[in-house]
């Protein structure tokens, strides 16, 4: 393991893949971003508050970090006057990668089992079970 200042100074490739909550709001400060290697590429598939994003904008105007891959944004719709949007080293993709047929069948298919499951009385992908301790005499 590393801590994020030493990874973000060395890697080629920084992806984020975690969630927004209190504790990562801005987690990739102007500071982390400033450790950044000249070529590296920051990738964001997770949530756009995780970064400061004035801060990516004015590295990636710089050159400061070679660039950036984003399919999420501060305000969506991207604005059409959004800076993102003129800077030649950003790819912007929107946030529905997960929306293919394939996914959407097993998203159908997994509900459809959960549902059959629990009316035969053997609830599957159960996240919370202690819910399901109780009987018809209670």
């Amino acid at each position: 393991f590393t801590e994020l200042p030493e990874l973000f100074a060395q890697a080629d490739i920084v992806s984020l893949h975690l969630a927004h909550t209190p504790e990562t709001t801005g987690i990739v400060s102007a500071e982390l971003l400033a450790r950044m290697q000249k070529d590296a590429i920051l990738v964001n598939t997770a949530r756009a508050e995780l970064v400061d994003g004035a801060a990516l904008v004015d590295m990636l105007r710089s050159g400061r970090i070679a660039g950036a891959a984003l399919d999420v944004f501060e305000h969506e719709p991207l604005d059409p006057h959004d800076p993102l949007l003129q800077l030649p080293n950003v790819v912007l993709t929107p946030h529905v990668g997960f929306r293919t047929p394939e996914a959407t069948r097993r998203t159908i298919t997994t509900a459809l089992d959960n549902l059959l499951g629990f009316f035969a009385g053997t609830p599957r992908h159960v996240v919370n079970p202690e819910v399901l301790r109780w009987s018809s005499d209670e």
